[in-house]
């Protein structure tokens, strides 16, 4: 519901203020006042266009804002979670600001947002009938909302778009997997290659260090083993080895310490230093008699150092990028080996998928043809007490080649407001009067079912009166039983139903034309509704007439 509208600087108005209530809405006032800028303003919050010479004369910019209360809209709630903006507590805050020069732009609960996102927001809020721009009436979208909802087929409908959103994911999978088939057929050949060319080696993990270490060992086999010998000989063997100097200490120090019992330390330490260095010779013969001198071996173990390398500059840097590499290419050359197998799998489950949304869309539309025929004949019966006695409607079901998300059909509403003519699309034969009491009679019909919360009539009482005038108030104050209504009206027949009530007038400030809205209450309610009448305001006959329009409403 719509609880506060703030205009300041749009047109000629300068601050405006209006606080709403649930109910019914009246706003009335002389011709020229400035109604329509209200309506103007609202729109802005729908995502309708701004202009920059909307923006009153000496200001430097625009602003609209709108407060709303959602808290019995948790799909509102959702959606702000969708889209990372802030939840207020029940309270939802559009703003709008039209810069004289420079962009425009606009908030959600105080956070920036485009243009496209606020007025979806504000569709949602608000359903807005008037001008052929701002009539929600005409969209082909809405059209089927309103007869799904009538029908009680939004359950089908959504059953539909689920389907159809399946059967396209899986569609897409298909298409998809087509492309990766075809990508790898191209391929297929070039990885059988490298694949081939990687197993041929097979590489194990860190085999590369290994290899180098070895080849190492091979190359320098004769200095190796030379060299260890000659440890061999100095350590232990040779004459004069240390091994041999130091068993002569240690014998000394056994025989002092008989003498001297503190040098027993310094005896084991000598005694420890003999069997690590005899230990360390010991294990230099064993490692000289042990090396191989193999020519052979070496350019074996260079062959295949080589082709590790190789495999690695390709595919590497690391052996593990290699065998990573290997399996890649084998998984994918698995793929096409069973992508056969599995795209008959999912065509199995395309076709499914396609059978059931044919099923659900068969359902969907005998929902809506008896629900299209019930429409057509209750609107028809309203529309002469909305001033349109001659009038026919129609709920057109078009077949569309193919189901789509909306179903099998494209939904039309038509219309003859004029006896003798065809019935046509409304908007190439319906004023934005007659529209907004067509909507008014679809509104009445639906006003249980309807989410919308806050709808806008304004032009709903061009060309009518007497009567009819009483059966548009009858109507608007049906509707607002379960909608706020907001109407901007001439009749004081719809003015006296209101809920509340709100005078437009033009006033001069500061030397410039501007409008001004004021509450209504009490008396000041009784003459503008006397006004309304024709007569003088303040003659008793007129105050009298208003009062009793007043008490009947």
């Amino acid at each position: 519901m719509l609880l506060e509208l703030r205009i300041r600087d749009l047109a000629v108005l300068r601050d405006l203020t209006l606080r709403l209530e649930p109910g019914l809405n009246v706003l009335t006032g002389e011709t020229g006042a400035g109604k329509s800028i209200l309506v103007g303003g609202l729109s802005l919050l729908l995502g309708e266009r701004a202009s920059s010479e909307a923006v009153r004369v000496g200001a430097d910019r625009a602003l609209v804002e709108a407060v709303f209360d959602i808290s019995e809209l948790p799909e509102l709630h959702e959606q702000l979670e969708l889209q990372g903006l802030p939840d207020e507590d029940g309270l939802l805050l559009l703003r709008r600001e039209v810069q004289r020069e420079g962009r425009n732009r606009a908030w959600i609960n105080g956070s920036p947002a485009t243009a496209g996102v606020l007025g979806s927001f504000g569709r949602a809020l608000v359903d807005l009938h008037g001008q052929h721009d701002h009539q929600t009436l005409l969209d082909p979208d809405e059209q089927r909302t309103i007869l799904d909802a009538h029908a009680e087929a939004a359950g089908a409908a959504g059953r539909v778009r689920r389907r159809h959103q399946e059967l396209s994911r899986l569609q897409a999978e298909l298409e998809a997997r087509d492309a990766r088939t075809r990508e790898l057929e191209q391929r297929a050949d070039f990885l059988r290659f490298q694949l081939e060319e990687i197993r041929s080696v097979s590489p194990e993990e860190a085999e590369d260090t290994r290899v180098e270490e070895e080849l190492s060992r091979a190359d320098h086999a004769e200095e190796l083993a030379g060299e260890a010998s000659a440890v061999h000989e100095a350590l232990y063997a040779g004459e004069g080895a240390a091994s041999e100097i130091l068993a002569q200490a240690r014998d000394r120090l056994v025989r002092l310490v008989r003498l001297d019992p503190g040098l027993a330390e310094l005896r084991d330490l000598v005694e420890s230093a003999f069997h690590q260095v005899t230990e360390a010779g010991r294990s230099a013969g064993s490692y000289a008699s042990e090396v191989e001198v193999d020519p052979r071996r070496a350019e074996t173990l260079r062959e295949r150092s080589d082709a590790l390398h190789r495999l690695k500059r390709k595919f590497g840097p690391s052996l593990s990028d290699v065998r990573a590499a290997a399996e890649g290419m084998a998984r994918e050359l698995d793929e096409l080996d069973g992508a056969e197998r599995a795209r008959g799998a999912l065509d199995r489950a395309v076709a499914q998928a396609q059978a059931a949304l044919e099923e659900e869309a068969a359902a969907l539309t005998a929902l809506r043809a008896a629900g299209a025929e019930r429409l057509a004949a209750e609107v028809r019966e309203l529309l002469p007490e909305l001033g349109m006695p001659g009038a026919r409607f129609e709920v057109a079901l078009e077949p569309r080649p193919v189901v789509g998300a909306g179903g099998r059909e494209r939904v039309r509403f038509l219309a003859s407001l004029n006896p003798g003519f065809e019935p046509a699309e409304l908007a190439k034969i319906a004023s934005g009067g007659e529209l907004s009491r067509v909507m008014l009679a679809l509104k009445t019909i639906l006003a249980r079912v309807d989410r919308v919360p806050t709808l806008v009539f304004d032009e709903v009482d061009a060309g009518i009166g007497g009567t009819v005038a009483v059966a548009v108030g009858r109507k608007l104050a049906r509707v607002a039983e379960h909608h706020q209504v907001f109407v901007i009206t001439h009749l004081p027949q719809v003015a006296a139903r209101g809920s509340r009530h709100f005078r437009v007038e033009k006033v001069e400030e500061e030397g410039v034309a501007a409008t001004r809205v004021t509450p209504l209450d009490g008396d000041e309610r009784v003459l503008e509704i006397a006004r309304m009448l024709g007569g003088d305001p303040e003659s008793e006959t007129s105050r009298r007439h208003a009062g009793e329009l007043l008490v009947g409403s």
